[in-house]
């Protein structure tokens, strides 16, 4: 999965201003490939027991600890 850092994708967690105007800034076409590329991951093949919630809680929880960390 490409860099988050330098590219501009989807995301669970909000995203901050920086980020948000480099995804609006891409066009429609480029959104969509970068939602058809980060579904295409293995990952999103992945099924869970768990709620959506529960999984936003989760990775929130990775996020802060990456902050502080």
């Amino acid at each position: 999965m490409p860099d988050t850092k330098t590219r501009a994708m989807p995301s669970a967690l909000p995203p901050s201003e920086a980020e948000v105007a480099e995804w609006n800034a891409l066009t429609r076409d480029e959104q969509i490939a970068r939602y058809r590329e980060f579904f295409a991951h293995p990952d999103c093949s992945t099924f869970t027991d768990e709620t959506a919630e529960e999984i936003i809680v989760a990775a929130q929880t990775q996020a802060a600890a990456r902050r502080r960390g």
